[in-house]
């Protein structure tokens, strides 16, 4: 007879948010013995912190209202931030009793909108799903959502704002700024967030081939800002639902989700813009490069400082002087885009060999453009007569975008091996 121990938690999905076009990881011992073989139609996500005292409750009603429409033929994945209620180690006892259950646990990203894709992203079924984990959600809507999906749909949306739904006993304040976030959203997103009564809800359905291969970039509390935003959704239905007050635990409702949500909105609004299409066209990273520009500035800002400490205030020679501060300079940069500019590329490379790998990389390459900067700025000057102020600026500016694309292929690359 299966144990708890014999039932593995799904390996923690690490790398690009990008749900992939089909996913059929092995079956392991458990589910194999469970008999878990039909093909998986529907995948549900449910996203957990600290939600102990409703996880079994959630995992027993999603499974009984999905057993009665898909049996064996669906499957819950609980995506769990490493609560320290333990709420994953309560998941994870369920696994005897609900074959179709999966829990991952996470112990290296937090967040709710990364946990729903790393959920899909270990997924099996054509059609992926989230609902929250606090019984907010009825799970009696899901016949409805899934019905809507069979009928043709490429996203089925729980709202609170269509015909039959609401906010229960909701106060008159938590209202206001619920409309008033959605108002923001539709001044600055009017073609994503018009397009559904409840851009803000975190209950609904998608079909796999509608987000496939995208990459996504959440932030917050609200991904389906991302789905629709960034997704190949055509035909949308809503359907109402009442969200419940929460009845155990405690609401994870923060300011902090308020401003990630406005700064959601601001990025999504940028990458959805022009400079975006602009940037497609060329294939450049321009985001990146604009924070580069600005991690080079400090650099610049670093270099000058100590130079004039080092030399004028100190009175050490010039060019040992110019040596120190430029190498300084360097690591203050390297620092910075090694956390800021790169930061989701270091994300599985965070090994001690591979960071000072990155270091000496980083140094020889800038070494390189300073000498690159010193032949420009001869050949602009005396070869093409430039005036030398511009003939400086242009060279500065050619050497920046050499930094920049030979550091991203070779220090900042994403195939490292381990």
């Amino acid at each position: 007879m299966l144990t708890t121990n014999d039932y593995q938690l799904l390996p923690e999905v690490t790398g690009a948010l990008q749900v992939p076009t089909a996913a059929k990881p092995p079956l392991g011992r458990a589910e194999k013995t469970a008999g878990v073989i039909a093909p998986v139609h529907f995948s549900l996500v449910v996203p957990t912190y600290n939600e102990s005292r409703n996880i079994e409750r959630i995992v027993a009603l999603l499974s009984q209202r999905l057993d009665a429409v898909l049996p064996d033929r669906y499957e819950i994945v609980v995506v769990d931030d490493n609560s320290p209620d333990g709420t994953w180690q309560l998941a994870q006892a369920l696994l005897v009793h609900y074959p179709c259950l999966r829990v991952m646990r996470r112990q290296e990203e937090r967040g709710l909108s990364t946990a729903v894709i790393r959920g899909w992203q270990a997924a099996r079924g054509d059609v992926l799903g989230v609902i929250d984990g606090d019984l907010q959600h009825p799970p009696e809507v899901l016949e409805q959502l899934l019905s809507a999906i069979e009928q043709g749909a490429d996203l089925a949306l729980a709202s609170r704002n269509a015909d039959g739904g609401g906010v229960s006993t909701w106060s008159a304040a938590r209202r206001f700024l619920s409309r008033g976030a959605q108002l923001l959203g539709l001044v600055l997103l009017p073609g994503v967030l018009s397009r559904v009564s409840d851009p803000m809800s975190g209950y609904f359905l998608v079909r796999r081939s509608a987000i496939a291969g995208r990459s996504l970039h959440p932030l917050g509390y609200k991904i389906l800002l991302e789905v629709l935003g960034r997704g190949a959704i055509d035909r949308i239905t809503e359907v109402g639902y009442v969200f419940q007050e929460r009845e155990a635990g405690e609401s994870k409702v923060t300011w902090k989700q308020y401003r990630d949500y406005i700064r959601h909105l601001v990025r999504l609004r940028v990458s959805l813009g022009r400079l975006s299409r602009f940037r497609q066209a060329l294939d450049f990273p321009i985001g990146r490069f604009i924070r580069f520009g600005f991690v080079g500035l400090s650099g610049l800002v670093v270099d000058m400082g100590l130079l004039y400490l080092l030399h004028g205030t100190l009175g050490f020679g010039l060019t040992r002087s110019a040596i120190v501060a430029a190498e300084l300079a360097i690591i203050n940069n390297f620092v910075w885009n090694d956390r800021w500019t790169f930061s989701d590329l270091t994300q599985q490379q965070q090994k001690r060999h591979q960071v000072i790998k990155r270091f000496i990389k980083f140094n020889l390459i800038c070494l390189m453009g300073l000498i690159l900067k010193v032949l420009l700025l001869n050949v602009l000057f005396n070869g093409l007569h430039l005036n030398p102020y511009v003939a400086n600026f242009l060279a500065i500016a050619a050497v920046t975008l050499w930094n920049f694309w030979i550091n991203l292929k070779l220090s900042w690359r994403v195939t490292q091996v381990k």
